[in-house]
């Protein structure tokens, strides 16, 4: 360990600290860049916390930049992940900026860079690469790329964003890949992950260390207070600082309006949470003559980045996004945030709302604008949260087989063979990438999707006729994304629509809703999956297949509970915001809520236990009681369908059969959702299937569920 100086920032290397004072004219560090100096110079594995536009970038950049020169890196020694291709696009200037004071250089590195730039990489090494997890899994098992030349030297990772891996599969991906690569390198990396505010930063951390967690020295960087998760006590002072405001519009024709006569002269950020909507609502506001410019996943790389040039260099406009723009992709200084409806999280709404406030003389705000009734009860349910300083623990996605399936395919091609007994080793030791796979090697093989001689696996002819296009690029993506087709204005690529919207009937001429405008269909061309279209005045259709419904956890589905008794999140509730939580109070919650525990309510035929429990936890008990569950129902976030044959008898006897062997059942399943799981093909039925019902399945929010007493009520 070195020696501690009395002020870390004499620490980092000369040349840096005086472009930091003349170059970006910074009186000084703030206190996430002095506190990250010392652990990361040491080489500790760290996580740095701070709000978005915190200063993370520069906090991770500066330190290892200085340790670059002062240990004599060589070669790219640095990696710069992050989930999105449009936030490396706008990270890569600033931290090249940053390597060249010091006569380093940095590069990007994803699936839109071109081939050329690709060959200049390999040939002269830059010192930082940013790219996604991806891309270097691409790097490591492509033909082109010697990949133990270019990524022999990594010393550090940074992962921005980390919270966003962590959550779902791209993290367990992110997590091999850096052990397969530590494997190239020889020696541990040291792994520093940026992002927002998470409810579990410890655990974050340990998550993020993979094998090394326990044996490397590792820190949380967080000079502001982290809420801990499931926190239900107020911060000092109240709630946290910010003008939120919750009205009911009713429609997204009704938003436009709202949008168009507030804060005119200011730059306001619109999130909704589909690509539909933000087509409607830019459709909307166009209408207007509200200057307006989309992001979505579907619109073409160009579109978006001329959209986000647009807004960063205007004032007087609108930018509508779905969660792509949460992320911390710079579109300069805002005024406004305004979200349509509600997030599904609230670490999804701090993303949002700090978006705003950079300004010495501006403070966070954020105006929910609800166009259904069910999203004022949400929204209101996630600022009774919000205001309590709770955020959610990001929790990775358990029993991921599928992907382990994908590693051991992947490295066996990056290897070109492993042996058939020491093969784990190439993550290190890292679960499930284990000898716990064992089932799923031995399947692999029987399948054909690996070939075994003399005591060594190699590519099997099942794996190269799954995913052998384009030089296996098809293991590289831990997710599926549904066909769609691209929509082309000559030879300008506008974006890509689901396929549905082309076939369904429809009278009149086909015409589609694209970048906040309509285009008639002029020709298709089913074969290459294209779509040739020419402007339109009005009459476009918005339409694309969204993944299975995720619903609400069991933490806002009971916070939502709380708002039908009685309690009010402590932000601005508008007159038409209000009228509507007291028809809910007054119509749906003397049937639906109570506070003494649950509610069985019967009305005619129709049976329900109105749990508050959230989608997973209905999901386990609907499959957990079945001697009382109506079987044919699809889970609700508040709601569990019950047998029309229900009696308090019937009800009682299921009760004391669970008491008796207190064990929940994992949720059913529906074969369509093991198919949509990426490389389930490589996977045994049961596990494959056995995969998918563990990621619907919440115990904990189910067992809370059955300690409540019901109280059984007729309609």
């Amino acid at each position: 360990m070195a020696d501690q100086v009395a002020d870390p920032v004499d620490r980092l290397d000369p040349v840096i600290l005086h472009h930091v004072v003349n170059t970006l004219g910074w009186p000084d560090l703030r206190p996430l860049q002095r506190a990250a100096i010392d652990p990361l110079m040491d080489g500790e594995d760290a996580v740095l916390l701070a709000p978005t536009a915190g200063g993370k970038t520069e906090a991770a950049c500066l330190p290892l930049l200085s340790s670059m020169t002062g240990r004599g890196w060589r070669g790219t020694s640095v990696l710069y992940l992050c989930p999105l291709k449009a936030l490396l696009n706008n990270l890569v200037t600033r931290v090249d900026g940053y390597a060249q004071w010091l006569g380093r250089s940095a590069a990007l590195w994803h699936g839109d860079v071109k081939e050329s730039q690709r060959q200049r990489i390999r040939t002269a090494r830059p010192d930082v690469l940013l790219t996604t997890p991806e891309s270097l899994e691409a790097m490591l098992i492509g033909v082109k790329t010697d990949h133990a030349q270019l990524l022999g030297e990594v010393r550090a990772v940074v992962v921005d964003e980390v919270h966003a891996f962590a959550g779902d599969d791209r993290g367990w991906h992110l997590l091999a890949v850096l052990e397969r690569l530590e494997r190239v390198t020889g020696r541990p990396i040291q792994r520093v992950g940026l992002s927002a505010t998470v409810g579990n930063p410890k655990q974050l951390l340990t998550w993020l260390q993979g094998s090394g967690a326990g044996k490397r020295p590792g820190r949380v960087i967080a000079p502001e207070a982290v809420p801990a998760p499931g926190s239900t006590a107020p911060g000092v002072g109240g709630p946290p600082p910010g003008e939120v405001e919750l009205d009911y519009v009713g429609s997204i024709a009704n938003a436009a309006k709202v949008i168009a006569a507030l804060h005119r002269g200011e730059k306001r950020l619109v999130f909704c949470d589909s690509r539909r909507q933000v087509e409607e609502l830019g459709a909307a506001l166009r209408a207007r003559e509200v200057t307006v410019f989309l992001s979505h996943a579907s619109l073409s790389a160009e579109e978006r980045a001329r959209s986000e040039q647009a807004f960063a260099e205007a004032r007087d406009c609108v930018i509508v996004a779905t969660s792509t723009l949460e992320l911390g992709i710079d579109v300069g200084d805002l005024d406004r945030v305004v979200q349509i409806d509600s997030p599904a999280t609230v670490a999804s709404f701090l993303q949002r709302i700090g978006r705003t406030g950079r300004r010495a003389d501006s403070v966070r705000n954020c105006l929910f604008l609800a166009t259904r009734k069910e999203a004022v009860l949400q929204a209101a349910g996630l600022l009774l949260l919000w205001g309590r300083g709770w955020v959610e623990p990001v929790v990775a996605p358990p029993e991921p087989r599928h992907l382990v399936a994908q590693q051991i395919l992947a490295a066996t091609l990056q290897q070109h063979r492993l042996g058939d007994r020491s093969w784990s080793e190439e993550w290190n030791g890292l679960a499930p990438f284990d000898r716990s796979a064992e089932p799923i090697v031995r399947h692999l093989r029987e399948r054909g999707f690996l070939d075994t001689d003399g005591g060594m696996l190699f590519v099997g002819p099942e794996a190269e006729q799954r995913f052998g296009r384009r030089h296996f690029m098809e293991l590289t993506a831990s997710f599926t994304a549904p066909p769609e087709f691209t929509v082309l204005a000559g030879r300008t690529e506008i974006g890509r629509m689901d396929p549905t919207v082309l076939t369904e009937e429809r009278p009149g001429p086909r015409r589609l809703l694209l970048a906040g405008r309509s285009w008639q269909v002029t020709f298709i061309d089913w074969g290459r999956r294209r779509v040739f279209v020419e402007p339109v005045e009005g009459g476009g259709v918005a339409k694309w297949s969204g993944g299975a419904y995720q619903g609400l956890s069991h933490a806002l589905a009971r916070a939502m509970r709380e708002v039908l008794l009685g309690a009010d999140p402590a932000v601005s509730l508008t007159a038409r915001a209000e009228s509507a939580l007291r028809e809910w109070r007054e119509e749906v919650a003397p049937l639906s809520v109570h506070p003494g525990g649950s509610l069985v309510v019967r009305h005619g035929d129709d049976v329900r236990w109105w749990t508050w429990a959230g989608y997973r936890a209905n999901a386990t008990l609907a499959a957990t009681l079945r001697s009382i569950a109506d079987p044919v129902q699809r889970p609700t976030d508040c709601w569990v369908r019950l047998r029309e044959d229900l009696t308090p008898e019937t009800w009682q006897a299921a009760r004391r059969e669970y008491e008796a062997v207190p064990v929940l059942v994992l949720p059913d399943v529906d074969q369509r959702a093991v198919h949509g799981l990426k490389f389930s093909a490589a996977l045994p039925d049961r596990l494959a299937t056995a995969t998918v019902a563990a990621r619907l399945a919440d115990f904990d929010g189910a067992r809370a569920a059955l300690a409540e007493r019901a109280r059984f009520l007729k309609r």
